[in-house]
């Protein structure tokens, strides 16, 4: 029996965190392997909490695992400070080599590898769409948590902005006191937008943050498909389910004798763009056919 653990970032009522562990379990049947049988899965949820992540992370561990997948860069962050043998794949990691997770992404060189949630052409994209959803914007800020977001988009973003006649600012939040006095001070300012990184405190608070967009009548673009399906305006971003499919793989591969330090790290190669209808006509917002069309999904 291979023990195969998962420390989830989200907590176990999350329906989508239930989504993407299903996913990692069916697709990693399809290589052979049959939970009860051959392979056993311990989960451990979190709500993102940093605390609550490393203690899940240490007591996963002392079930020693054969391969451990880790939800978010704070997951992948609390399992290498408490081991250096044990193989970890990664997920949602937005910059695994300036966080020292690996080497570098084709020669992760020790027991960390993965898939990244990067890549560049992402950042202008938010941007496009936000513009495309509500041509007035002139001013957008960027909503992060400093102490979990990994900081790869600023650089594209400050480059974009102002090719779409777009004033820049990141938006910095740690807690709810916070996030509210900062949603605050950006409706004073007329025709502001506002984008949600990618960033686990935002996930995690996504009901309160679209909430405020909602109450504050902000045009908004988030990363993730479970935004727009909790009432947000717009969606950009990596197919998660697709990225826990492809984890399979490497946890496969590393049950079988591979070594993670081997297996360079994945760049996406899936995205989805959703958008919700409904969350446009409360805004008084019209949404423009070429986007409609482009769409992988309309909520209605």
């Amino acid at each position: 029996m291979r023990r195969v653990g998962l420390l989830m970032a989200f907590s176990e009522n999350d329906p989508d965190a239930q989504r993407h562990a299903t996913a990692f379990r069916q697709a990693l049947a399809t290589f052979g392997w049959t939970e009860g049988c051959d392979v056993r899965f311990d989960h451990r949820w979190t709500t993102g909490d940093p605390n609550r992540i490393q203690a899940a992370a240490k007591e996963l561990l002392a079930g020693t695992p054969d391969v451990v997948v880790a939800e978010s860069t704070p997951a992948a962050a609390a399992l290498q400070r408490e081991t250096r043998t044990t193989p970890i794949v990664f997920l949602q990691a937005g910059n695994p080599v300036g966080f020292g997770f690996v080497a570098s992404l084709a020669h992760p060189g020790g027991n960390l590898t993965g898939f990244t949630n990067y890549e560049p052409s992402m950042g202008g994209k938010w941007l496009e769409i936000l513009k495309e959803v509500s041509p007035d914007v002139a001013r957008v800020d960027a909503l992060f948590n400093p102490k979990t977001h990994t900081g790869q988009f600023w650089r594209v973003l400050e480059t974009a902005a102002p090719s779409l006649n777009l004033a820049f600012t990141k938006m910095p939040a740690q807690d709810f006191a916070e996030l509210d006095r900062a949603v605050e001070g950006l409706v004073r300012e007329s025709n502001s937008g506002l984008l949600v990184m990618p960033d686990i405190f935002n996930i995690n608070n996504r009901e309160r943050i679209i909430g405020l967009a909602a109450q504050h009548r902000l045009p908004a673009v988030y990363p993730f498909r479970i935004f727009a399906k909790s009432g947000g305006l717009a969606t950009y971003g990596v197919d998660n389910i697709d990225a826990y499919r492809r984890a399979a793989g490497y946890v496969d591969r590393i049950l079988r004798g591979a070594n993670p330090g081997d297996l360079p790290v994945e760049a996406p190669t899936k995205f989805e763009l959703i958008i919700n209808l409904k969350t446009a006509k409360a805004l008084g917002l019209k949404i423009p056919p070429t986007l409609l069309v482009a769409a992988d999904e309309v909520i209605e």
